[in-house]
């Protein structure tokens, strides 16, 4: 832009009045405000960042509760929704088969990085993308389900938590040992399909062994696959039921009539979660998932400031918890010893 100033005119030819040298001066830096003034003004607002949620789970009260811990832990660290972030949640309602096709349409949108709530999620978005950062919410043993190389340096897109739950099976039937004494025969239920749960199996028949525990597992592939495991898991006479961590397995309907079945039955159910727990099992133990995602919030904020996902160190979940429901304990005829009690995290009276 070019800046004029007008001078009066003198007899017949255009002369230029001399101006006083603070008067240029204030013109100088006039002209310098206005200069300034016009870059900033057309400055664009800070692009936001897109983050995918991409949940194997349906959109429940405890799916929400994860969601919002990821928002709180990235909120914490300058990010939030409205003004430099954008959350795109996607749900599969517990259908696998859906998991492909929602990660595609969170490529297809550019996000800046996924973040995942189970190993299957996981596996899904490493299939559709080797550029785009993931952040393991929940997974079970990432190198073992072939999602990193190592957990000092994972490589690749993927880093996050790892919740090594494979090795929790044993501690879960420790406490259930240490609860019921007498107790021999325990069904698992599983989900074949799932990555993680052969994994789950190899570490609980380890440590059954040296419980004298004989396991059998009742492997769930369909919605209708309880009308028929149930029945079977009675005539095999199990004193209790450990479910693995599963979508399917810790939705409403499913955990609903395992809740009944233990209570008809009268023997403990433990999970790996403390929904299951709310929900009406005897006990889990478990990582605290909500914790667990603001932890992975922190690898969102480093990867979204340049860091790169293969060279950030998986890391294992901070804060367990042991939730024990009285109420259960009650109805099905069982004291909790004392022992037990004052190490829970939590008692739903």
């Amino acid at each position: 832009m070019r800046w004029a100033v007008d001078t009066p005119l003198v007899g017949q030819g255009a002369l230029r009045r001399p101006m006083r040298k603070g008067s240029c001066l204030a013109l100088a830096f006039s002209l310098l405000v206005l200069l300034a003034a016009v870059p900033a003004a057309a400055q664009p607002a800070p692009k936001a960042v897109r983050v995918g949620f991409l949940s194997s789970n349906p959109k429940t009260a405890g799916s929400m509760r994860w969601l919002d811990a990821l928002r709180e832990g990235l909120r914490e660290r300058g990010w939030e929704e409205g003004r430099n972030l954008v959350l795109e949640p996607r749900w599969a309602d517990g259908h696998y088969d859906q998991l492909d096709d929602l990660t595609a349409e969170l490529v297809r949108l550019g996000v800046d990085a996924i973040v995942t709530d189970s190993t299957p999620s996981a596996l899904a978005a490493k299939r559709a993308t080797q550029t785009i950062p993931i952040v393991l919410g929940l997974a079970g043993d990432p190198v073992r389900a072939g999602l990193v190389v190592s957990l000092s340096r994972p490589g690749g897109n993927v880093t996050g938590m790892s919740l090594m739950s494979p090795e929790l099976s044993g501690k879960r039937l420790e406490l259930l040992k240490e609860i019921v004494p007498e107790v021999k025969r325990v069904a698992v239920i599983l989900r074949q399909d799932n990555p993680v749960h052969g994994i789950f199996w190899s570490e609980a028949q380890g440590a059954a062994g040296k419980l004298s525990l004989t396991l059998r597992s009742f492997n769930i592939r369909t919605a209708t696959d309880l009308d028929g495991m149930l029945p079977a898991v009675a005539a095999w006479r199990a004193n209790a039921l450990l479910v693995f961590g599963d979508v399917l397995l810790e939705s409403a309907p499913y955990r609903g009539r395992i809740v009944a079945f233990q209570l008809r039955r009268k023997i403990p159910a433990i999970g790996v979660a403390r929904e299951l727990t709310e929900a009406g099992f005897l006990m889990s133990f478990g990582a605290s998932y909500a914790e667990t995602f603001r932890q992975a919030a922190a690898f969102v904020d480093k990867i979204l400031r340049g860091a790169k996902p293969g060279e950030l160190p998986i890391e294992q979940a901070r804060q367990f918890e042991l939730v024990i429901n009285l109420k259960t304990a009650e109805a099905i005829g069982l004291t909790i010893p004392q022992s037990v009690l004052v190490r829970a995290d939590w008692l739903i009276q």
